[in-house]
């Protein structure tokens, strides 16, 4: 079986269980935004990679959350989202300015409240 390749690096998935639910979540959307704009900007290459980044976010979030089970089902229904919007046809009629604000709330909530552990 082949080694898995990360994106971040060792430190951060080491840590990242520690961080706040809005930490997490405002770093997945700010790849989420990178995802939305290279996207629109028609740049194929690095919309990728910010999908890929994304996506290993979510994976690290989804697993640092797996025993809460409220927060772990609206986590996974965001990472269905948000491959239906970049690799599916859609089937959740996403719009990008609508997932983008989705995200930009826990940004505000951890600019706010930078403590807030939960």
């Amino acid at each position: 079986m082949a080694d898995l390749k990360y994106i971040h690096s060792a430190e951060l998935r080491k840590n990242w269980s520690n961080y706040p639910i809005t930490y997490q979540m405002g770093n997945i959307g700010s790849e989420v935004s990178r995802s939305l704009k290279w996207t629109a900007k028609g740049n194929t290459e690095r919309a990728a990679t910010a999908i890929d980044r994304a996506l290993e976010l979510f994976d690290f979030t989804i697993s640092a959350n797996c025993n809460n089970r409220p927060r772990l089902r609206e986590l996974l229904i965001a990472r269905e989202e948000f491959c239906d919007y970049f690799f599916g046809n859609n089937s959740w009629h996403t719009d990008p300015k609508k997932m983008q604000k989705y995200y930009d709330g826990f940004v505000m909530m951890a600019q706010l409240h930078p403590k807030l552990a939960e």
